[in-house]
């Protein structure tokens, strides 16, 4: 079941279209009948309000203008080894690159992009007017 604040994909004519945040759901004038309000995850972001049935909502494929659509509720891959394995090897680097040297081997610093030279850093606070007195 669909509720406010899970995440969802709205499928057009059986193609992905876009994501979406249940920002609202209220009950409309018609009986059986529920305000959909969503935020669509684009940039710039876009708030709609659509007037849907519950099982529209829940994923029931309806029509809009005469087009497909169908909402699926988006569930996170919690557990799969991929995310662990991810997450396990970018904190066990620090956040940095990938590292391809051997245990042992000393580490190079990462090489800048092209067209970049090395940059100097300015402290804000020596930049600080000093108080005269």
């Amino acid at each position: 079941m669909t509720q406010v604040g899970d995440l969802v994909l709205v499928y057009m004519e059986g193609s992905p279209a876009f994501f979406a945040r249940i920002e609202d759901i209220a009950p409309d004038i018609k009986p059986e009948w529920f305000q959909l309000k969503m935020l669509v995850l684009q940039v710039p972001l876009l708030v709609i309000t659509w007037i849907l049935r519950e099982a529209y909502i829940n994923g029931e494929e309806f029509t809009m203008g005469g087009r497909p659509m169908r909402i699926e509720k988006v569930v996170s891959p919690e557990g799969s080894s991929g995310e662990t394995d991810l997450v396990e090897d970018f904190a066990g680097r620090g956040g940095e690159e990938a590292s391809r040297e051997a245990p042992g081997e000393a580490k190079s610093p990462p090489a800048a992009p092209p067209g970049v030279g090395k940059g100097k850093v300015v402290s804000l606070l020596d930049r600080k007017k000093k108080d005269p007195s």
